[in-house]
Formats: C-alpha cells, structure tokens, sequence
C-alpha cells in the first residue's frame, strides 16, 4: 500500500506542522539592491536570473575570467533586465570601481575564500555558491571575517529551503521515523575509465593565469573550463566536496547542528584508473568513489559515492537515508521523500518534489530569504555558520582519505586535537603573490 502524505496525513495531529511552508516573505521591492556576479558561468547566471525577476535588482557589475562568456551574459542581463553591467575579469578592480550591495559568488571553490572576504569588506552583503572554501582554514576564515562584520552571507544550499525537504525534516523531528540510529548519504552515477585529454595553450578570451589564481597553475585542458573543475583537486573536492556538501547539511540541519567526534574515509580510482598530469596530457584526479563514515555522539552517519554502475538497486540515483525504530525515511532530489515503515502492513507515505525549473532546484526561495535577511537583520536561512559546518565535513572526509586513517574533530575548538599531521591538511600554500586568508 502506498498512501500520498497529504492523505494520510489528514486527521493527524501533525497535520498542521507538516503542512507549514517555509516562512518566506516577500521582499520590498521599493529597494535596488546594486548586484554584482562574480563568476557567470551556468550556475551563476541561474542565480543572477532569480535576483533579476525578484524584481529588487539593479545589475551593476559581471566578473569573469572568460571574456567571450562575460559579453554574452551582459546581453542576456540587458534583454532581461534592461541593466547595462560594467565587465571586469579581476574582482579586485570590480571592488576598487563599483559601489556593491550585494555580491553572487559562483567561482571554483578556490576562490571562494579570496572573493567573499574582499566583498565583505568591500561592504558587500554575499549569496556565495557552496562549499564556504577549499580548504577547512579558508572556511574558517570566511566565517571569522563575516562574524565581525554587520554583511548577511547566504550560502546556496538551497535544500535547506526546498518545500519537500522542509516537511521531511519535519516528520523526522516529529518522530515520524522513530530514533534514529544511522543515516547513510549517497550519490551514483555512471562511469567508467578515463583516458586522458590533451592539453592546450589556453583560448585568448581565457585569462587562465587568473582562473588558476592561488591554486597551482597546472597546463590548460578544456576538461577543466568550462564546468569541469569539480573533478580536479587544485580547485575543488571531488564529489564529497559537490554534492556531499548538500547531503552532509541534511543531517547537521536533522542533528541540530551538532559535529561528529570522529571521521573516517577511504575511496580511490580502481575504475577511472591513476590519475594523468604531464605536459601533453591530463585526467581527472578526484576519486571515483569514495566511503565516509562519521561517528556522532549517539548515531552514525554514512557517506558513499561512485562514479560507475549507476544506481544500480537502489530506487533513487541521490539521497539521504534516515533509519530509524519506526523505519526509513528517504529525501531525495526530484523524487521528493517517502517514508517505507518497518511494521510491513503499514502504508508507505510520500511527497513529491517541488522545485523550481529549468534547473530543479529552490534559488528562488533562498533568494528571497537572503534578501528578507538583509532587511530584516535577522540571520538567513543557510547563513555561512551552516556552510561553513557542511563544508567541514565534506573537507574532514577528504582530509581522512588523503592520510588513509581516521581522524578527531573538536568541534568548540576547531580543530584535529593533537593531530599536526591532520592540522596540515587544514590550509595549503598558495601560489605566487597570493595570501592565505586568515
């Protein structure tokens, strides 16, 4: 048997919390806010569209390292908005010209430190794309600066938003599920061995120099730009550090916001094969598939990915697993979530998805609970407290993996107590003239 949720859910004394939408209000549209995009590939143009039909946006500034995408992406902002954006591909120079109110940030994660720190003291409220940084020390730092600040920081994690995963987290703090002893995150995809791709002088409308920036400048290969940095580990962490991200804060939203104690991770590329970087030639070099396991203090929670064999059993390609005494909740992506009870003669429950498209996801809403933060004073949905926990623990995976044993996290202290191997891997050098925040 399987019921929709709203049926069953009528008569119930939890029917009125369950039923709740997010507290979303609409915003004065009497103010402009002067917006800036750094970062106007695919992600950051969807969320500079869902400003622009907020209505309260006047499009001031684009930054990129691609010129040919900057051109067009000013035109698409002129026909939808009538805004004529100065383009810059140095976000310095954008602070130092433009009067800014409000920053989108959709870069490679290692810039992510770098250009919200100088949006917050450029005086710049922030909507940055998770996670809050490269490393856990960046993160650190990006929260450090915004904490002694008065500037709002909305990170993208939208699924704290989204209608289906707001009424699935209700359910589970209801006791929908009974307690709660283990949750098991997952994300699978196809795959397969990877041959290397040649690499190439970089396009003359690509400052590649600067797209590289801290990171180390590695040969130029069309793998990478456009949309494929989240593979390569100069600029991003792989899939954990993508999606883990998102799945990672379904649970510390579940749990409170409490840290785990310990983490543990393996994973490596038995299928994509050894990774590939010489002067001719490059693969990918994030893991394949990856296993993390996080112990907190009175349950578990389970992290596995791969990149081959599709989802195989499972009904879902992506999600999140609470298994509790009463059964198991599952919150997916556009399959909603449903709850399959242990006692086998009970009914199934679901709730579809409701997302926004083309792209499936809830900007909108978070859009509007960044701009309700501002004028409120009130702290955002997804404020960069939330990102930077989420992130931590995508990073706390990777790290565990890099050192191929587990390691201690102290949560109040922020740090691997006792560990300066593990302390290491929390910050890494930058390359040239650039700093380390913090």
């Amino acid at each position: 048997m399987h019921l929709k949720r709203r049926s069953f859910l009528t008569g119930t004394t939890a029917a009125a919390a369950l039923t709740a939408a997010p507290a979303i209000h609409a915003a004065s549209k009497d103010k402009q806010y002067r917006v800036a995009l750094i970062g106007s590939g695919w992600w950051g143009m969807n969320i500079l569209r869902e400003a622009i039909s907020a209505g309260n946006t006047k499009v001031v500034a684009l930054c990129d390292v691609d010129q040919d995408r900057l051109e067009i992406n000013a035109e698409e902002v002129n026909d939808l908005s009538g805004d004529s954006p100065n383009v810059y591909g140095d976000f310095r120079e954008l602070f130092d010209k433009e009067s800014v109110d409000i920053a989108i940030i959709a870069t490679p994660d290692h810039w992510h430190a770098l250009q919200t720190i100088a949006a917050i003291n450029a005086g710049a409220h922030v909507f940055i794309e998770k996670p809050t940084g490269h490393t856990i020390g960046e993160s650190q730092a990006m929260l450090d600066v915004s904490q002694r600040s008065d500037r709002i920081v909305q990170v993208g994690l939208h699924r704290r938003i989204g209608p289906h995963h707001v009424s699935a987290m209700r359910f589970l703090k209801d006791g929908g599920a009974g307690d709660i002893g283990m949750v098991r995150m997952f994300v699978h995809s196809k795959g397969g061995e990877e041959r290397p791709t040649r690499n190439d002088e970089p396009p003359e409308n690509l400052d590649w120099e600067m797209y590289c920036g801290p990171a180390p400048l590695r040969p130029y290969c069309r793998r990478i730009h456009p949309g494929g940095f989240r593979n390569f580990l100069d600029f991003a962490n792989g899939t954990l550090g993508d999606w883990g991200v998102h799945w990672l804060d379904q649970v510390l939203w579940w749990a409170d916001q409490e840290m785990p104690k310990s983490v543990h991770s393996v994973g490596g590329r038995p299928i994509a094969g050894e990774a590939v970087l010489n002067d001719r030639e490059q693969t990918t070099d994030a893991p394949d598939h990856q296993i993390a396991t996080y112990q907190f203090e009175n349950f578990s929670a389970h992290w596995e990915h791969r990149r081959f064999a599709g989802k195989g059993p499972e009904q879902s390609s992506v999600g999140c697993y609470f298994l509790g005494t009463k059964g198991t909740v599952h919150i997916g992506w556009r399959d909603g979530w449903t709850f399959y009870p242990s006692d086998e003669k009970k009914p199934t429950i679901h709730e579809d998805a409701q997302l926004q498209e083309p792209d499936g996801h809830n900007i909108r809403l978070l859009w509007a609970d960044f701009i309700g933060a501002i004028e409120s004073g009130r702290r955002p949905i997804a404020d960069i407290s939330v990102g930077h926990q989420a992130t931590t623990l995508s990073l706390l995976g990777m790290l565990s993996m890099k050192l191929g044993r587990s390691v201690r996290w102290d949560s109040e202290k922020q740090t691997i107590p006792g560990d300066t191997e593990a302390q290491a891997l929390m910050r890494r050098d930058y390359r040239g003239d650039w700093t380390y925040p913090g």
